[in-house]
């Protein structure tokens, strides 16, 4: 039986992706059920999910790490998606995300991680409508990870196509530290400003970077530093943050 819609709201469509055909299986029969999801389909492979995406219904696309071309197969997709599909709002499903895996994610256009093993279908569908309303998904553990990352990062440096500088020199400051998770009034403290005056630094940095909040903040530092990537081959071993506005 599929649960009855809910008034005003159209379905998110919705791609799945899974080397595991039975739990996709099940992962799509659940989401038929549920009306404010709409399944384009599901795939196993990477050349499954690149023509899923092809005409451009897809709103989120459900991930899992590893798809049946190799480990981490799905991931390493991840960067190809964005570039190919931008309006597709990227999910990684991983059993255990080990730090690496979280800032690779995250730096390859991932809106939010989905942690299998520990997570409840209700999860998900909470997981995919707040990507898909342009909130990040990440629990307190692989948020730190991404502020991790950031401090091992070099000086952040925010610049448009053409090299110009986004954001001012103080404005480059007071993004770092906050991207470190540093509060307004350590902020303030550091750098011998008013609260009041790092608080409207951190509105002109969101707006300048079409960002609304400090998670989105840090997965920006992360997804534009020099941080290398470690490599992806086949022979590789191995609740919703919105974050505080301003």
């Amino acid at each position: 039986m599929r649960l009855s819609p809910q008034p005003g709201k159209k379905p998110i469509p919705i791609i799945v992706a899974d080397a595991n055909v039975m739990a996709s299986r099940f992962v799509c029969a659940e989401l038929k059920r549920h009306s404010e999801f709409d399944l384009i389909g599901c795939a196993a492979t990477v050349s499954q999910l690149l023509e899923l995406c092809e005409p451009r219904k897809a709103h989120v696309a459900l991930i899992s790490a590893t798809l049946q071309d190799g480990l981490l197969s799905g991931l390493a997709i991840f960067r190809q998606l964005r570039e190919q599909y931008p309006e597709v709002r990227l999910i990684l499903m991983v059993d255990h995300p080990e730090q690496d895996l979280v800032v690779e994610a995250f730096q390859a256009g991932a809106r939010g991680i989905f942690t299998c093993y520990e997570s409840q279908f209700d999860a998900l569908c909470k997981c995919i409508s707040c990507v898909h309303s342009g909130q990040v998904w990440a629990n307190a553990q692989q948020l730190n990870c991404l502020i991790d990352a950031m401090a091992q990062t070099l000086p952040l440096r925010l610049v448009n196509a053409k090299g110009f500088n986004l954001l001012s020199k103080r404005e480059e400051q007071v993004a770092r530290q906050a991207a470190e998770g540093l509060s307004n009034h350590e902020i303030a403290q550091q750098l011998n400003l008013s609260d009041h005056t790092v608080k409207n630094h951190l509105f002109h940095i969101f707006d300048k970077l079409g960002i609304s909040s400090r998670v989105e903040l840090v997965l920006y530092a992360v997804s534009n530093s020099k941080r290398p990537l470690r490599s992806i081959s086949s022979d590789d071993s191995r609740a919703v943050m919105p974050g505080n506005q301003t």
